[in-house]
């Protein structure tokens, strides 16, 4: 569900959630960081973290395409959006040999990016018409919000599930 209607809210939103993830990604302990989740095909939580990144960079692509009259291929080309198992299964192996520190590196620059980006547009450039290229109704400002704060929220959801489910197994 979305938040933010306006660039001040998309902005406070980004960086609120941005902040929450990061503060329990510090907590995340070392042996947690790569053991494969039985119920998510395999995932781990460095899995989650690149895929949050590689999702910021996917969005400034489909802008920037849409700006230039591109077509845009979302998600990505090859791939429409009842193939996200496979996409994301494929991105898993693009980003196996990535270590911990690297995934929460590129996800650290790939907000930057995705600030520095937000804070160039203005109220009408986010908010005021569907993006080019989106194919739908979304504003940029939703697009950015669906890439950036909604994916740090569902990022920090699954991992406080992982970590609670690795507690009772610990301790039951």
């Amino acid at each position: 569900m979305p938040a933010a209607t306006t660039k001040t809210d998309l902005l406070a939103t980004t960086e609120a959630e941005f902040s929450k993830l990061t503060r329990l990604l510090d907590k995340v302990p070392v042996a947690a960081q790569t053991l494969p989740d039985a119920d998510a095909d395999g995932t781990t939580l460095k899995d989650t973290i690149g895929h949050r990144a590689h999702w910021v960079d996917l969005f400034l692509g489909w802008y920037t395409a849409g700006q230039t009259g591109a077509q845009v291929a979302i998600p990505a080309p090859g791939y429409k959006w009842n193939d996200l198992k496979r996409y994301n299964a494929d991105l898993r192996v693009a980003q196996q040999d990535m270590p911990w520190d690297d995934a929460r590196d590129l996800l650290t620059a790939n907000h930057n990016r995705l600030l520095i980006f937000l804070n160039a547009l203005s109220e009408t450039d986010l908010y005021g018409a569907p993006m080019k290229g989106g194919n739908s109704k979304w504003t940029t400002g939703r697009w950015a919000e669906a890439a950036g704060a909604a994916h740090y929220r569902s990022a920090a959801k699954y991992i406080r599930a992982r970590l609670r489910a690795s507690e009772t197994t610990r301790h039951g």
